[in-house]
């Protein structure tokens, strides 16, 4: 009987998955090179990323063009976004839809597909301290999960993730995504409007692009819940390692709520068709400037932990198994060597 090699072959392909179910645990697959350096993210996943689409901006010599920027859910009607995602030929920032359409694709995570919701932008508030703006949409997105606006500001030297649909290099409008795009990034420095990052993971070079404005760096709470500290405002032409400037969120938080109302304790979602289980207890640049429009949170440690379950369960499944047959073994040959001397 070969039972020992036989479980050291079984020992070695259960140590490999591990790795295997650590990048779905992630909930980002295959690096793509967009945020700049950033990852896919899997379907589902961050609903409350959202897509800005322009359509007929004016433009300084005349004429219309196209443009967008990303942003983030923060209430049923209500779009975060970079201030100057809103602004005129002039590059002034206004309160209102500067393009003649001006659509958010909320809850689509490939925007080649049918998910979520499209939703015209009907209003614009412009933050008075820093680049952020809110747009008011024509009509409630109900069944996705809005981000919760956070009231404290990362430390330096925290990791957060970004969230955008922007270019994966700087000036060459076909490299504009289709898929939602993710990265982390280091917190290096804060001033009293804005936090400056630098790229993280995959690599440093990880960095917003252009039409990544407005995207959500945010953290993860222990429920799984994204907490937004800041809107990508501007930085250096990616992909670059320097520091890049998004709007602080804690700093402007009474003005958020005073437009936008204070946000739902819960999360609001469509009623599941079963009882949901508790949660375990536990200043703006220049309009020349480019705009661009940590280790994991505790948010990424729950289905690593339970991956590790899996693979722990599994390992003793397969060990009880062959010791259990060779036991078996071993009790049928000893009988039979009773009955033979008996005979």
């Amino acid at each position: 009987m070969r039972t020992a090699p036989l479980l050291s072959r079984i020992v070695t392909m259960l140590l490999l998955l591990p790795p295997a179910f650590a990048g779905l645990a992630t909930g980002t697959g295959t690096p793509a090179h967009a945020i700049a350096g950033g990852q896919d993210v899997i379907s589902g996943r961050y609903g409350f990323a959202v897509k800005l689409t322009m359509t007929g901006l004016p433009k300084a010599g005349g004429g219309r063009r196209d443009s967008s920027c990303s942003g983030a859910l923060i209430a049923p009607r209500w779009v975060i976004t970079a201030g100057h995602c809103f602004k005129t030929a002039k590059g002034t920032r206004v309160s209102r839809p500067v393009a003649r359409l001006t659509t958010a694709t909320v809850g689509r995570t490939d925007l080649t597909g049918k998910a979520g919701h499209q939703v015209k932008v009907v209003e614009v508030h412009q933050s008075p301290t820093t680049d952020v703006a809110l747009a008011k949409l024509a009509g409630p997105v109900d069944d996705v999960t809005p981000v919760v606006l956070s009231r404290k500001a990362p430390k330096v030297g925290a990791i957060v993730r970004l969230a955008g649909f922007g270019l994966t290099e700087d000036g060459d409008e076909s490299t504009l995504v289709t898929r939602l795009q993710t990265g982390q990034f280091e917190v290096v420095s804060r001033t009293r409007a804005y936090l400056g990052t630098t790229g993280h993971a995959p690599r440093a070079s990880t960095s917003p692009c252009s039409h990544d404005s407005g995207g959500p760096y945010f953290t993860q709470r222990a429920d799984g819940r994204a907490v937004l500290v800041s809107v990508v405002s501007h930085g250096p032409s990616c992909p670059h390692s320097k520091v890049d400037l998004s709007g602080r969120i804690d700093t402007i938080h009474g003005w958020i709520t005073g437009i936008a109302g204070e946000p739902a304790p819960a999360a609001t979602t469509k009623a599941p068709s079963k009882p949901a289980r508790s949660p375990a207890t536990k200043a703006p640049p220049g309009p020349e400037q480019r705009l661009v429009s940590g280790p994991p949170g505790a948010g990424d440690t729950v289905p690593r932990t339970a991956t590790v379950s899996l693979v722990v369960l599994a390992f003793g499944g397969v060990v009880a198994a062959v010791l259990g047959t060779r036991a078996r073994r071993r009790t049928r040959r000893r009988a039979a060597i009773r009955r033979h001397r008996r005979g």
